[in-house]
């Protein structure tokens, strides 16, 4: 069996979403060479050698049994896999990710391919401070200094900023720095079963909306302008009373809450269905009472066009929903994107899910949690 070795890896990007291009290859490289052990701040420079955005870079120690050669090679796929293309002689320039092995354990190789520890890393500041956090009394084996002695000396006086910013070694750590998750659709949508398996697969307490026969709904079909408001005010009171009571009381072996609706959507079908007198007394009620709900740290539209909304309907063949019609299922959309105007940016996600199986197509779900951990680094 191959014995365990601790290795130091240097992370930079300065295209795209940065951020969550260093969270995006930490994931990566945990699923790929092995545990990681620490994460460093991340740390704002100046282009170091060309003219460039600015980088956000860290570094990060790993427990792997892969070699040196092989470390190399998943260190390049990744980057390849990212969207990195490698040039011969490319030189300093923009790059999505950029990650540089600097040490394997303290062994000193030359190859090739490959040498360790990295040669240029002892002039490099916006290598040596990240290392610093993580490892500040790890010797270089060919210098014979450890990094803070290193970082003193270096020449390097570009200036560094370090970011508020965390990376976090598993999805699971990075879902748990949220209390709730909301995820929100137009009639036909799917979101339960999207909202069951983030809950499972990132060990989440499940809201799941529930349905009851409500005694006015019979009534309401019958006469509509008579019936509108109880009726609203009746699926309102029931949204309230589940939601409150199944997000206040947490699960304490659970990472987050994950519901597959918020109480929202009721204001939502309110708009549609009352009379503008009756809805301006809906809406003070409403506003009274949602002081007292818990707000989600994210709040997740899937918007999907009414053409599939309707052939969902059909498919799913809910007999209360056949008589549903596009016009309807457009003003809930509008309704949805007025009502999301009102959140912070980093509070609301829209996710265009036209063209997406994400029940049965891996990749699909996959990039919808990518989205969804892109949000939630911005927390």
């Amino acid at each position: 069996m191959k014995e365990a070795k601790t290795i130091y890896l240097s992370l930079g990007s300065n295209l795209g979403n940065k951020l969550f291009n260093l969270q995006r290859a930490v994931l990566l490289l945990q699923k790929e060479l092995g545990t990681i052990l620490k994460i460093s701040g991340v740390y704002k420079s100046p282009s170091w050698g060309f003219e460039g955005e600015d980088f956000l870079n860290a570094c990060l120690s790993v427990e792997t049994k892969h070699t040196p050669a092989e470390v190399l090679h998943i260190i390049l796929r990744i980057e390849q896999d990212m969207g990195r293309l490698r040039s011969e002689g490319e030189g300093f320039q923009s790059r999505i990710i950029d990650i540089d092995l600097l040490y394997y354990n303290s062994e000193i190789i030359q190859t090739d391919e490959l040498t360790v520890p990295h040669p240029q890393m002892h002039l490099r500041r916006f290598v040596l401070k990240p290392l610093a956090d993580i490892a500040p009394q790890f010797y270089h084996p060919v210098r014979g200094k450890d990094t803070r002695n290193l970082l003193q000396e270096c020449k390097d006086k570009t200036g560094l900023q370090q970011t508020p910013h965390k990376l976090y070694p598993s999805r699971e750590l990075l879902f748990s720095q949220l209390h709730l998750v909301a995820i929100e659709v137009n009639i036909g949508a799917g979101k339960t079963t999207l909202s069951r398996k983030i809950a499972r697969e990132h060990n989440a307490k499940l809201v799941i909306e529930s349905f009851a026969d409500n005694p006015i709904f019979p009534k309401f079909n019958k006469d509509q302008s008579r019936y509108a408001f109880p009726l609203e005010m009746s699926f309102f009171a029931d949204r309230y009373q589940h939601f409150t009571d199944d997000t206040s009381q947490f699960d304490l072996f659970k990472n987050f809450m994950v519901s597959d609706y918020d109480i929202c959507k009721s204001l939502i079908f309110a708009q549609i269905t009352l009379q503008k007198e009756e809805f301006k007394l809906y809406r003070k009620m409403f506003n009274f009472m949602y002081n007292e709900v818990k707000k989600p740290d994210i709040y997740i539209f899937l918007y999907q066009s009414t053409e599939r909304l309707l052939e969902n309907i059909k498919k799913r063949g809910r007999a209360y929903e056949q008589g549903i019609d596009k016009e309807y299922l457009e003003l809930i959309n509008r309704g949805y994107f007025d009502y999301l105007k009102g959140f912070p940016p980093n509070k609301s996600l829209v996710i265009d899910i036209a063209d997406l199986d994400f029940v049965e197509n891996t990749s699909h779900y996959e990039l919808i949690i990518d989205k969804i951990l892109e949000q939630a680094l911005t927390q």
